[in-house]
């Protein structure tokens, strides 16, 4: 793997919030479309509009179990003077080379089975005694059929009007109706909907495979035993829990220590399986930050417009950042810092929309909505920043969950929201209107 130095507006430069976004948004492009299988296409993105073959149902079918039946023979009928009908055969779902029902006839019919020629209705089991020559059952009707195949008479106790119980051909979807539009994601319902219509594959654009790694000779896997100086690493499971949250197929890599020939080898190794780089921590300006020292230098000729550029943002917490390409593909890579808090809040602001991006979706970013801030004193931001602080929202109030440290993992878990304070605003009064980002 080799990169060759990005373009830079200098050391020195404050990027906003904004133009980073942007920057990333306008770099990431959608994957290429693939067809796959229903069940493999699920999560993801279809590119065209599916129209319907066939119409659903396909034919006009029976909602219940009952007799199919005219609806003279059955005008009138009642617990004291019932319909009787002679039972000329069964209807069962899937039944082909159908009977015909005549005048004073009825057939058996379960639910899904086509209506008979002839049949105008449905009458449902519970209407009539079954078919078992026992008379009408104690308060509705008999519960169950004669045994398949019985014929003989059906005593019907309550008349039924054209069409009842009876799912019109078409009264779902029609053949030639648009299914889905392009832009829609598969969930259960959708692939439901196109195996009912026969489609057994669909063009959508994959899921993006994204990988993400930690940084840091400090970080010890959960479960393991804790030494002086050594935290457990929570940041990449959240990434990955994150980046599956937001459609993407997420890989986790244990931390990576502190050795930038490590990182680089690491990472050219895990391209193979990536549309998209996520690595946290080493992005500042300390010695030991090693994401920096690994990824910040120039590559050779073949690979011209890769490499990755470390900026200053005017945001907390999630100043440090760091965004290029790397690899013969030119893989989108996104370096976030490595404070539990900030790395979230940067997955959030920029990681999720390029996932957002690279499935094809149009609304790449989590809902904003405006909220009345509750809270038992002033939030103070820093002049120039735009912070975005842990928050509770329900019912269009917010209030701060925790403080303002980019540490403090338990009040994370504990907010639905991000409060957004503007680069302006250096204080914000309880009672104020304030943006709020919804985490869902």
């Amino acid at each position: 793997m080799s990169t060759v130095a990005p373009r830079t507006a200098g050391p020195d430069r404050l990027w906003s919030v904004d133009e980073h976004l942007d920057d990333i948004l306008a770099t990431v492009r959608p994957l290429e479309p693939i067809e796959l299988h229903l069940l493999d296409a699920q999560g993801c993105v279809l590119v065209e509009d599916v129209t319907v073959p066939v119409s659903l149902p396909p034919f006009d079918n029976s909602s219940m179990d009952g007799y199919a039946v005219r609806v003279a023979d059955v005008a009138g009928a009642s617990e004291r003077y019932p319909a009787a009908l002679e039972v000329v055969g069964d209807v069962a779902a899937g039944a082909a080379g159908l009977l015909h029902v005549g005048p004073g006839q009825a057939a058996r019919i379960m639910t899904g089975a086509p209506l008979p020629p002839g049949a105008e209705t449905v009458v449902p089991v519970e209407w009539t005694d079954g078919g078992l020559g026992e008379g009408p059952a104690t308060g509705m009707r008999a519960r169950s059929l004669a045994p398949e195949g019985a014929t003989g008479q059906v005593n019907v106790y309550r008349p039924a009007e054209a069409r009842a119980h009876v799912r019109a051909e078409g009264s779902d979807v029609r053949a030639g109706d648009r299914a889905l539009a392009a832009g829609t994601v598969l969930g259960p319902p959708q692939i439901s909907l196109l195996a009912a219509i026969g489609r057994g594959t669909v063009r959508v654009r994959p899921r993006p495979r994204v990988v993400v790694l930690s940084t840091g000779s400090e970080l010890v896997q959960p479960d393991g035993e804790l030494g002086p100086g050594q935290i457990y690493d929570s940041n990449s499971f959240a990434l990955t829990a994150a980046a599956r949250d937001a459609g993407a197929i997420a890989y986790r890599v244990g931390a990576v220590a502190d050795d930038a020939a490590t990182l680089r080898d690491t990472i050219e190794d895990q391209l193979v399986r990536a549309d998209l780089m996520v690595t946290t921590g080493g992005v500042s300006v300390g010695a030991y930050d090693v994401v920096k020292e690994a990824l910040s230098y120039a590559g050779d000729e073949d690979e011209p417009g890769s490499g990755v550029e470390f900026r200053r943002l005017a945001m907390q917490p999630g100043k440090p950042q760091g965004f290029g390409s790397i690899g013969p593909d030119h893989t989108p890579l996104l370096a976030l810092p490595g404070n539990p808090v900030s790395s979230y809040v940067s997955f959030e602001l920029f990681v999720r929309p390029a996932i957002r991006t690279l499935m094809g979706l149009t609304d790449v970013h989590r809902p904003r909505t405006r909220a009345k801030l509750t809270a038992d004193r002033a939030l103070t931001s820093p002049g120039g920043r735009r912070q975005f602080l842990r928050g509770r929202y329900a019912d269009g109030t917010v209030t701060p969950v925790g403080g303002a440290g980019s540490h403090l993992v338990a009040a994370l878990a504990q907010a639905n929201a991000l409060i957004v304070v503007p680069e302006e605003a250096e204080s914000v009064a309880p009672g104020a209107e304030v943006e709020v980002v919804l985490l869902g």
